[in-house]
């Protein structure tokens, strides 16, 4: 059973964003807010606020408002940013190597413990001091170290055949970059997986239409 039965996703999209906020309240040595302050410096109400945190437990007082430390440290631990899950990437590529050389994956919840790539090129360089293997060894990888999670920086046309593999490979949650969605469950079982499909693009586009909307006012 989930640990937060019945809490929405759109919930839980917005607690990186309270944990962003808080810890740079705590870098600027804030270290009590209200929820209506919080909620002017987020863009919401207080009121969302107050109804986000009651799933969880509610984690105000009245008359005081929020400790920002222990929010910061509950909403943590509420998206389970101190178990170090193993993560590998595919695809060693201009993105996979941004991600890792500026994304702080141990800030987010992660460890980066492989890299894999079919260019023989990259294959032996070392990023943050991991080195590219090459895809064939993947499944020995995993088999040993059993990463939880992959992130897939690959071109559209492989991603439907190595993700299969690499479920198979007991791998049930990836961050997808390419331009596939991958679907929930394994297409040939029941077993579920949770992806997060990252389209750009679409953000992009999406900032397109804002700005022709703001340029027709």
């Amino acid at each position: 059973m989930a640990r937060y039965e019945g809490v929405s996703v759109s919930v839980i999209r917005r607690l990186p964003r309270y944990h962003r906020f808080l810890y740079d309240l705590i870098q600027s040595d804030v270290h009590k807010i209200s929820s209506r302050e919080l909620a002017e410096r987020m863009s919401l109400t207080a009121s969302q606020i107050r109804q986000d945190l009651n799933c969880f437990g509610g984690f105000g007082q009245q008359g005081y408002g929020y400790n920002v430390d222990a929010l910061y440290q509950e909403i943590g631990n509420i998206l389970g940013l101190n178990k170090g899950l193993k993560i590998i990437l595919l695809g060693a590529g201009n993105l996979g190597m941004a991600l890792v050389k500026h994304l702080s994956f141990e800030a987010k919840g992660f460890r980066m413990i492989g890299i894999f790539d079919k260019n023989p090129k990259l294959i032996g360089q070392k990023i943050h001091g991991i080195e590219v293997m090459p895809e064939s060894a993947l499944e020995e990888f995993c088999a040993k170290e059993k990463p939880d999670a992959a992130i897939l920086c690959l071109p559209k046309d492989v991603v439907e055949e190595l993700g299969d593999r690499l479920i198979g490979y007991g791998i049930r949650a990836f961050w997808n970059f390419s331009h596939y969605d991958l679907g929930l469950h394994h297409k040939d079982s029941d077993v579920p997986i949770v992806v997060e499909n990252v389209h750009l693009g679409d953000s992009l586009m999406t900032l397109c239409y804002q700005i022709n909307e703001l340029n027709e006012d």
